[in-house]
């Protein structure tokens, strides 16, 4: 039974149409995804582009072989815009519409009136190359989970090769230009159809997905200085102590105490305060590792998970104690000489919780505030329980009890 193009094309308009209100009225509730604003407009302007497709025979040929493909490339420029939008990148206006801008210049060069086999093939190439943009778009997202990922990526690849469908139609029928134009279009169409009601179908997932990610993510995240709260610097502590524990690796744990915080909120207001832990997180990020997981645990306590043991984290630890030591000196165009007094313990993940280990470097975070603040203390424990290394990482001219590592014996 062959396929009708008329009934095809109106299902089409139909549903992407009422796709496009669907999307819009997503996009009203939840302004906070302007990709979904994108995709709307476009789907809009798809099923406007697809009705004056069917109309436009019966009012001007021009309608339907000029104005309704160049909408429908509009449409695609817009789905990739709200691809690249939805991932943080900027609109690129001019690639945008460079589809529509190639379809008038076309057809003010050639009689695409005249030329069915033309229109198919610029029509295939330029759909489908919007389609491949989109996938690589997605492809691209590091971010978003991978699965959902690469969900998004396999149906706009698709679809990008599916497209091209037509001109191979083409090849192989080059003897019955009317059964090309019916048979051709009619498969055109049903692939739009396809198409449309796919993608949509992703996009809702996306934006869902990505609405439940800013949500957990803004649960598990300080809001005054941006990083991990208790909760989320639990949970992702957790993730890498039992990574550590299945490869048999050693852990380290690092507390941070901004050094005389009181005196800082007493002296200079408590927005100055707020600016000094703002400096403090700052700092911090731009000195971690990549895989070092940092979180205000409260007030001016701050804590770090570290892979590996002692050694690499007092490099890391003093790494930080220097640059907030500079950074610290003025604040808020006040000169605070903010310091921070770190602790820290390494052992085997495999034999420690991961609140033993923090109760252990809170014990040395102590000994650095009771030597004199702005240093680092670490300890390392011995394999086999023999004991303790104890190691100090102070201020040029400061001296220290712990000057150098130290093993301490046990028991």
């Amino acid at each position: 039974m062959p396929l009708d193009v008329t009934t095809l094309f109106i299902v089409a308009t139909c549903v992407t149409a009422l796709l496009g209100l669907f999307l819009l009225a997503l996009w009203l509730q939840d302004r906070s995804v302007r990709a979904l604003g994108w995709w709307a407009g476009a789907y809009i302007i798809g099923g406007t582009a697809v009705a004056l497709w069917l109309l436009g025979p019966r009012i001007s040929a021009e309608i339907s072989d000029t104005l309704a493909p160049a909408l429908l490339f509009v449409c695609c420029g817009m789905i990739w815009t709200g691809a690249r939008n939805f991932h943080g990148r900027r609109a690129v206006p001019l690639i945008a519409t460079a589809g529509t801008l190639i379809w008038l210049a076309a057809g003010a060069a050639i009689d695409l009136h005249a030329r069915d086999d033309l229109r198919v093939v610029l029509s295939s190439l330029i759909i489908a190359t919007y389609a491949m943009m989109t996938a690589i778009e997605l492809k691209r997202e590091r971010r978003n989970p991978r699965k959902a990922r690469g969900r998004a990526y396999a149906l706009a690849a698709l679809h990008g090769a599916l497209f091209l469908s037509p001109i191979v139609t083409m090849h192989f029928i080059p003897d019955d230009p009317p059964g090309l134009s019916q048979g051709t279009f009619a498969l055109f169409a049903l692939l739009t159809l396809l198409y449309v009601v796919g993608t949509a179908f992703i996009v809702v997932v996306m934006a869902k997905e990505q609405s439940v990610l800013v949500h957990k993510t803004a649960s598990m995240t300080d809001p005054l200085t941006g990083l991990f709260n208790r909760r989320g610097y639990d949970e992702a502590a957790q993730r890498l102590m039992d990574r550590q524990i299945r490869g048999g690796e050693a852990i380290t744990i690092l507390m941070f105490d901004l050094d005389h915080f009181k005196s800082i909120n007493d002296r200079f207001g408590h927005d100055a305060g707020d600016a000094a832990l703002r400096v403090f997180a700052a700092t911090v990020n731009r000195n971690m590792r990549a895989g070092d997981i940092v979180g205000r645990l409260g007030g001016e306590e701050f804590s770090a998970i570290l892979p590996g043991g002692l050694e690499a984290a007092m490099v890391v630890a003093e790494r930080v104690r220097a640059a907030f030591e500079k950074a610290g000196n003025v604040i808020a165009g006040r000169a605070m000489a903010a310091t921070v007094s770190i602790g820290a313990f390494s052992g085997p993940a495999a034999l420690h919780e991961l609140t033993e280990l923090r109760a252990k470097a809170d014990a040395a975070l102590y000994r650095a505030k009771q030597e004199g603040r702005n240093r680092v203390v670490g300890e390392a424990e011995i394999p086999g329980g023999a004991g303790t290394i104890v190691a100090t990482s102070a201020p040029s001219g400061a001296t220290s009890p712990a000057a150098r590592p130290r093993r301490v014996a046990a028991g």
